[in-house]
């Protein structure tokens, strides 16, 4: 520990102005958190430049080495590498499977999948960055709850609950955690193991799930989205059409009741086969290779055809060439997208089919489907006269997609952009998911080797590609973790978290140590759904261990208790990142965060404090 230097004092309170100010302009968004973070350690840079911390030797204990170590800390490294993984899983679907067989059982059993699928949630959380866990379940959620008839908003509040509630679980659970080790590596040179806190974390992330499935969804308003009240829940339904193949596996299906179930969640309005057409109901009708299957399906219910198997393309892609006079068509792969575009007024296609315009060679886009609100048509793609106002449903490579923007003739619309799952791939991400989690978990390598190798082979199996890893790494999180670690460097060196812990201790004198740990709890869940978690994180984490210090009691049961507070963010949407994720799906206003959130909070909180002082032995 640092004692508190009288000749240390000014650079003390310049450190608690700068930190003060720093959480000020997070807690009332004065500016971009971008801006903040990197304000923070340019003052830094240049007060303590200024008014240098001497050491003994002369040497200033807070140069720029010291103030800029967090952007290469291990913990960064680790935490950014995580992102990358969880975005392989996501961008190969590797998830994918397993959620959508839990919707089908939830057909059955749709309470029971509901609390299942959150406690999937949580389990995945300790080892996985919360965020992409929430993005895969929030469409599983929304499924289950139309099936049983609930509330959506009644089910997204726990959903990002129980991932948050995972995150306490192991080391890597979230990157509050991994910041608490490396700033508890930085005072001490310890380490914390990858369960070490996992006993205690069970028993509150125990506590905290049967809130969450027992009390939370009844404290929560009944909103129904404006979107569901205008048009419905079942989504905009696209004429597409389906080229029956021997790769595809459609081939031999009967249709059973006028139903195919190799086409899950589509409604067959034709099938051409040759010269003849085949209208609903199809009794006794088996498909055959050749076979033109035209249906209406929503656009999810095309995506997860396409995911299962590129082989549905085949066909389509093989009649696009042909009726544009055979030019060749690759076969599409790599950094597919699918859009959506709408014909404009005055347009070229206005009155032509596809073929007539060439849209495909024109574009290399192919179009999969067509919307069109006045009237059903039963025809093949490339039959259809289009007009102005119908929506296409495209598919291409990213730069072909978006270069619709400058095409006159039709209209993108850019926030329907999305990325095909790559799922041939997806065997390939869990296991190297998989792999990190074994060779962190055992010890076999330090968590930030395993996951920087992790990152390395999900880009070089082609899980993912350089770009998209790119995006997966939020700069928000990168700046505000290096300013935070250059804020606990200020208040450990200068002597201002042996002050505050002195301070607290004063307070609290003569109380027992396990009131003091409980306080020190409540303070840091108060304070972390005000400000980031993982600047919440590394400021208490010096404090917490200069507490043990001074109490005489091993300094790590306060820095576990950082560990356990900080993720206690419930009560408010900026708290953390999947908060915001859910408020827009579960029509959240500010004050349902607090009302459900707070209660969660005091639970946990009171489940420590009863606990903990049982479980270390004081």
């Amino acid at each position: 520990m640092i004692a508190v230097d009288p000749g240390m004092h000014l650079q003390m309170w310049l450190a608690f102005a700068l930190i003060a100010l720093a959480v000020t302009a997070y807690a009332f968004e004065w500016a971009s958190l971008e801006l903040v973070s990197l304000s923070t350690i340019v003052v830094a840079l240049l007060v303590f430049h200024l008014f240098p911390v001497a050491a003994p030797d002369g040497a200033n204990l807070l140069d720029p080495r010291r103030l800029l170590e967090g952007f290469a800390d291990p913990a960064l490294a680790a935490i950014v590498s995580l992102l990358i993984i969880g975005q392989a899983l996501v961008r190969t679907g590797a998830l994918d499977g397993p959620a959508r067989h839990l919707v089908s059982v939830g057909n059955k059993y749709p309470a029971l999948v509901s609390v299942l699928a959150l406690l999937i949630v949580m389990t995945v959380s300790a080892f996985l960055n919360n965020t992409p866990v929430v993005v895969i379940f929030i469409p599983i959620i929304s499924a289950l709850a139309e099936r049983m008839g609930w509330s959506v908003s009644g089910m997204m509040m726990p959903l990002s609950m129980a991932a948050i509630l995972g995150g306490m679980l192991t080391l890597i659970g979230s990157s509050t955690n991994l910041l608490v080790s490396a700033s508890l590596g930085a005072i001490s040179g310890d380490d914390i193991g990858f369960f070490d806190f996992t006993v205690v974390g069970a028993v509150l992330a125990g506590s905290g799930f049967l809130y969450i499935i027992l009390v939370a969804p009844r404290l929560l308003p009944d909103r129904a989205s404006l979107a569901g009240r205008l048009v419905g829940t079942g989504g905009r339904q696209f004429i597409a059409q389906i080229e029956v193949t021997g790769e595809n596996g459609l081939a031999g299906e009967k249709s059973v009741a006028g139903m195919f179930t190799g086409l899950p969640e589509m409604t067959v309005r034709l099938i051409q086969r040759d010269e003849d057409a085949f209208l609903p109901p199809f009794d006794d009708i088996t498909l055959r290779p050749g076979d033109a299957i035209i249906v209406t399906a929503t656009r999810q219910s095309i995506t997860e055809l396409l995911s299962r198997s590129e082989t549905f393309l085949q066909g389509v892609l093989e009649e696009a060439a042909s009726a544009e006079g055979g030019y060749a068509q690759p076969k599409p792969a790599g950094d597919r997208i699918l859009a959506e575009a709408v014909i404009a007024p005055a347009s070229r296609l206005d009155g032509r089919t596809l073929s007539q315009a060439a849209f495909r060679h024109q574009t290399n886009c192919i179009v999969l489907g067509i919307q069109r609100r006045s009237r059903m048509i039963r025809a093949q793609l490339n039959e259809i006269r289009l007009t102005a106002g119908d929506v296409l449903l495209v598919i291409g490579k990213r730069a072909d997609v978006l270069g619709l923007r400058s095409n006159a003739d039709v209209l993108l619309v850019e926030w329907t952009a999305a990325e095909l799952p790559a799922t041939h791939h997806a065997k390939r991400a869990i296991s190297v998911f998989l792999g990190v989690v074994l060779f962190s978990a055992f010890g076999i390598l330090p968590i930030a080797i395993a996951t920087m190798v992790g990152a390395a082979l999900v880009i070089a199996m082609g899980c993912i590609n350089v770009r998209q890893a790119g995006r997966a790494v939020d700069r928000r999180i990168v700046l505000m973790i290096a300013a935070a670690l250059a804020m606990g460097a200020m208040l450990q060196t200068t002597g201002g978290a042996a002050f505050l812990a002195h301070g607290l201790i004063g307070l609290f004198e003569g109380a027992p140590p396990a009131i003091l740990l409980s306080a020190f709890f409540l303070l840091i869940a108060v304070l972390t759904n005000l400000l980031s978690n993982n600047a919440t994180a590394v400021l208490f984490t010096p404090i917490g261990y200069n507490l043990g210090v001074e109490l005489g009691i091993e300094p790590i049961i306060f820095v576990h208790a950082v560990i356990f507070a900080a993720n206690c963010s419930f009560a408010t949407p900026m708290g953390y990142q999947t908060n915001l994720l859910v408020m827009g799906p579960g029509h959240y206003r500010f004050s349902d965060f607090l009302r459900a959130g707070t209660p969660l909070i005091i639970l946990i909180w009171l489940a420590y404090s009863f606990f903990a002082p049982w479980y270390y032995g004081f």
